[in-house]
Formats: structure tokens, sequence, C-alpha cells
């Protein structure tokens, strides 16, 4: 997992950048003041650490990946960067006021022991992840073009409770859950972000920095997936696919949990 995060950097900030409205509910959920140090675990090149950075918190970021970390020291020297496994963070404990985690937990080869150290270096605040969950993602529409990558990042994907029940076994209290619609105005390309967009899909620079693109979908179903969506798009037969997997579920989820 390394190794793919190290390659996926090399030209992740491409595509990839923090989105206004994901960072701005990231910082109403952490509810804490001006000034409070907090965590950013899994930040890959930072962009959200910088985002909220920029509302005026004391920002950490930690990432696994050696290219990851480094792009992330060239966007700020106000924050801290850290080469970490979220299962080994090299801070004291009750060092923060609250943690962070966007679209990352489903690469953590197991919650437990990432989420109790977690706990052990915020002293009291929250922790919250960004994340979809498996039947939110078994509504995707591009489940039509490129079935078996979707299905296997549906699987690679924790469930929100099971999300939940890891959390509460850590020593956290769940505050609560609230799903993220994607708009069409949305500025960080990850996976559903082309949702209103379909056409981004067909952009090998925006999928080499989607990790379902990138790891686990064949090079023969990518092929032959854009090649159907490119004819789709054309005949706006696509129009009928994106209506036929509209879903109540929300496209993503934040997931806000509380060291007391």
């Amino acid at each position: 997992m390394t190794a793919l995060y190290d390659e996926i950097g090399l030209a992740y900030d491409t595509t990839r950048k923090a989105d206004p409205e994901i960072a701005g509910r990231l910082r109403n959920h952490l509810q804490v003041t001006d000034g409070s140090k907090v965590l950013d675990i899994a930040c890959g090149t930072g962009n959200y650490t910088v985002a909220l950075q920029e509302t005026g918190l004391q920002m950490t970021g930690t990432d696994i990946s050696k290219e990851m970390i480094a792009k992330a020291k060239e966007k700020s020297s106000l924050i801290q960067w850290e080469l970490a496994d979220a299962k080994r963070l090299p801070f004291n404990n009750n060092t923060f006021s609250g943690a962070a985690c966007i679209l990352s937990i489903h690469h953590f080869d197991e919650l437990f022991s990432a989420f109790k150290e977690i706990y052990r270096v915020i002293d009291k605040g929250r922790f919250v992840i960004f994340t979809s969950s498996p039947e939110q993602m078994n509504c995707y529409w591009l489940k039509e073009y490129f079935p078996e990558a979707i299905d296997k990042s549906a699987k690679q994907m924790p469930d929100v409770k099971k999300v939940s029940k890891i959390l509460r076994e850590a020593g956290f209290q769940i505050i609560g859950h609230e799903t993220f619609l994607v708009q069409p105005n949305l500025q960080d390309f990850f996976l559903y972000s082309g949702k209103y967009e379909p056409r981004m899909y067909l952009d090998e620079n925006v999928r080499s920095g989607i990790s379902t693109f990138a790891n686990l979908a064949s090079k023969e179903e990518v092929k032959e997936g854009c090649s159907k969506l490119k004819n789709d798009i054309q005949t706006k037969k696509i129009e009928g696919v994106i209506n036929k997997f509209s879903s109540d579920l929300g496209d993503y989820v934040y997931v806000v949990a509380e060291k007391r």
C-alpha cells in the first residue's frame, strides 16, 4: 500500500485539491476554537491539512507515504509534517484537541489499532472521519462501466456500523453521522466527484489520482468501460444511467466520534 501511494503521489495534485464545502464541514464537526492543535491522519499531500490550517487551526499531518509527505512539506512550513503509520503515531498522550481522517480509512489494514492510537493522542475532543460506505458505493453509476473495480472498492470499504463499533471499542463515543451529496462544482477529483461530470473519467490524469482506478481496475476494464462511457456521453444515454442509480443514501458520510 505504501508503494501504491508513493506512485499515486507523483502526480496526485494534478487533480486533487481540498474542496471548500468538505473542509468547512470538517471544521464544523471538529468543534474546536481557533489555535487548537488538530491532527490529520493519512493526510496524503496535505490538501485538507492546509485548508484546515487556513481556518485558524494549528495542524499536524501524518502519512505513511514518503512521496505524499514530501509533496505536503512543499505546501506549508506552518504545519508539522510527519512520516508515520496511523497505528504508531510519534506523539505524546493527549497532545491534540481533535483529529480528522479524510477518504483514507479503507487503506488501513485494520481499524482498531489505528483508532486506539488516535484516541491516545487526543486529549479531549472529536475525531472526524470522511468516508463512503459499501451501500453508498454500490449506488454509484460508475458501476455500470467499471463493475469489477467498484465491487472491489466497495468490499474494501468498512461499513459505517463497523466503523462506529470499532470506534466505541477504542474508547470513543459516537456523536453522529452526516451524509454528503456530491455537487456539480466539487473541486476535489476523488472517486465519485464526477457524478455530474462523467466526461471527467475519460481523463487518464484524473483516473491516476483515484485509487480505485490506480489499484483495483484492470487495464482491460478501464479500456472497455471508458469506451462504453464515451459512447453513452455522445448519445446522451448517460442521463438514463445516472437516473437509474439515484439513491437516498448520500454519496459519502462524516462519522463523528468524541473522546471525553
